[in-house]
């Protein structure tokens, strides 16, 4: 669901997959490798949602840090 009451994005498994794929091999491309460290810092939304199965599916270990943190408060979950 999104901020707004009423409205929502429907997201099915095939369509989960596939993007969970592309965001896969973009890391990849990225020099993201198997161990490496990521963190997602992005809104609660489906891209979330892949952006953290892609992460897994490569074998990179992920942080998800929500959206709305200052700059100081992302750099300390950061380092965490």
């Amino acid at each position: 669901e999104k901020d707004e009451p009423g409205e929502e994005v429907r997201v099915t498994y095939r369509e989960l997959l596939a993007l969970t794929c592309r965001l896969g091999n973009t890391l990849k491309r990225q020099g993201v490798k198997q161990g490496d460290r990521v963190t997602i810092y992005m809104p609660p939304c489906p891209l979330a949602v892949a952006s953290m199965l892609a992460c897994a599916r490569i074998g990179a270990v992920h942080a998800v840090v929500f959206a709305g943190f200052s700059a100081e408060s992302l750099a300390d979950r950061i380092q965490d």
